[in-house]
């Protein structure tokens, strides 16, 4: 099935509509906040993981979500990346408990360390088939996997799903502008490219989302909106606080006005093909009409064996063909490298000609930093240098 959406009306004279047409906004007023505490049953606090849910849901990230899912919709969402009317979605928004006593029809106040997050009107609770859901949400059943293994080891074993009404946002280190203020800020009428990350910027990802700008499907006043991921993501990962702070420093640096800079409180799932979906639809409730996909996009390998468990190019091509439908467009990430002669070019480029290329693996970055020897600007700029290497 397949629903026609408001993105697809031509968008020439504003911003692009967000997923199934209306952006949500469940945040209450001070009186309203009062009146939600007053009723609520109990205080159930939240993981890290729910608190990047339970914002996304309140501010509209998930639009046109206003709440946890049902177990029809996260049936089908599993299944066909689709809820049970047909819209489309990547992965499901669900919330976990191992509390037997929870209850369809409890008033759950939700926390997160100290903070009144959202009421929670529990209208629906079951027991996941999670080897159901590893399978079609992630393609595998292997712990190896590290968001099969989040939903064996951490998820409790009853998923809940009811409304949300949205008492305060999360106080984070890294400030995450809601999509209603992103949009604010953008162009009208004009393409926002969207680059989605997890570690810090170097200079070919700079030189990666800049050319986007160039790109034939992207209008000349066209913007880019930088909105790295700072939840939680896989353990090795640095953390979302270092990240925030070599981003802060870059965007000073470079003074670029096509960038856009903005934070996501989201959490990753290294899901592949439904992770870049997942983040389309996302990036489409902030504004941005088009999306950076790159070569194995938020893809991981076995812990064991090092295999991928995704093709190079299956993110590429789920998005590509899920894309028309959402009223977006994907703009393929270049393959760059750096080359003695012409500096940064296309790895074909440098291969037809006959051009030197210099490379420096991410564990000899790690190295030098380790070991404050000089690193070559053509790789990393100085002021993303100096953050990380007053933490390394």
């Amino acid at each position: 099935m397949t629903i026609a959406d408001p993105a697809l009306i031509s968008r020439s004279s504003g911003l692009i509509p967000p997923h199934g047409g209306a952006l949500v906004d469940l945040l209450l007023t001070d009186e309203q906040r009062q009146v939600a505490v007053a009723g609520s049953h109990r205080r159930i606090a939240c993981s890290d993981r729910n608190a990047c849910d339970v914002e996304l849901l309140v501010v509209g990230g998930f639009s046109p979500l206003r709440g946890f899912m049902h177990q029809e919709d996260y049936e089908s969402v599993v299944a066909r990346h689709r809820t049970s009317s047909g819209l489309l979605f990547g992965l499901p928004i669900v919330f976990d408990s191992d509390d037997a006593s929870i209850a369809i029809g409890d008033r759950l106040l939700l926390t997160y360390r100290g903070q009144d997050l959202a009421l929670f009107t529990v209208e629906s609770r079951w027991e996941p088939d999670k080897v159901k859901e590893a399978k079609g949400c992630y393609g595998t059943t292997s712990l190896e996997h590290p968001a099969v293994r989040m939903i064996a080891s951490e998820r409790g074993r009853f998923y809940f799903g009811g409304r949300i009404q949205g008492l305060e946002l999360p106080e984070r280190v890294f400030p995450c502008r809601t999509p209603a203020e992103v949009r604010a800020t953008l162009p009208l009428g004009e393409d926002v490219v969207a680059f989605q990350c997890r570690n810090p910027i170097h200079r070919a990802h700079y030189e990666l989302f800049t050319r986007a700008l160039q790109a034939p499907n992207v209008s000349q006043g066209g913007v880019v909106l930088v909105h790295p991921t700072c939840g939680p993501t896989q353990d090795d990962d640095i953390a979302g606080e270092v990240r925030f702070q070599t981003y802060e420093r870059l965007a000073a640096e470079v003074n670029n006005p096509r960038i856009r800079w903005a934070y996501l409180p989201y959490s990753m799932h290294m899901a592949g093909p439904r992770e870049a979906l997942q983040h389309m639809i996302i990036r489409k409730n902030y504004g941005c009409t088009h999306f950076i996909i790159g070569r194995d996009m938020a893809g991981c390998k076995s812990s064991l064996s090092g295999d991928d468990f995704y093709g190079p190019y299956e993110a590429q091509d789920f998005a590509r063909d899920n894309a028309s439908e959402l009223g977006m467009e994907t703009v393929p990430s270049l393959n760059l490298v750096y080359t003695e002669e012409e500096g940064y070019v296309t790895a074909e480029h440098a291969e037809a000609r006959g051009l030197h290329v210099r490379k420096l693996s991410g564990t000899q970055f790690r190295q030098m930093l380790r070991g404050g020897e000089e690193i070559p600007e053509w790789f990393a700029f100085r002021s993303v240098v100096e953050v990380l290497r007053a933490v390394a």
